[in-house]
């Protein structure tokens, strides 16, 4: 699973808990371990257990989401609308620090 290097602290520190994805990246499946990769430098920096994976309408995003990506509503979605343009459809994929 690929995160900007800017995320990379806050899912270390277990402040990030979720990720929010368009339909190209819907298909965690819950139980499953990923590895986390630094997307501008190619670096697995932890492995994640996949918790959940729903789907929500950006429209509908609210504080619990914004507290779980460990930012404010209004940061989440210009960062979302920078991401995905004009992408309604997102997915919310839960996960948890392996720790080992």
């Amino acid at each position: 699973m690929l995160f900007l290097a800017r995320f990379e602290k806050d899912v270390l520190a277990e402040k990030k808990t979720i990720t929010i994805r368009d339909e190209a990246d819907s298909h965690y499946e819950p139980g499953s371990v990923v590895d986390a990769i630094i997307y501008e430098e190619g670096r697995m920096f932890c492995q994640l257990e996949v918790v959940g994976n729903e789907p929500v309408l950006l429209s509908e995003l609210n504080e619990v989401h914004a507290r779980e990506e460990n930012m404010s509503l209004t940061q989440l979605r210009i960062v979302l609308e920078e991401i995905y343009p004009g992408t309604e459809q997102l997915f919310v994929v839960s996960f948890r620090l392996v720790k080992k």
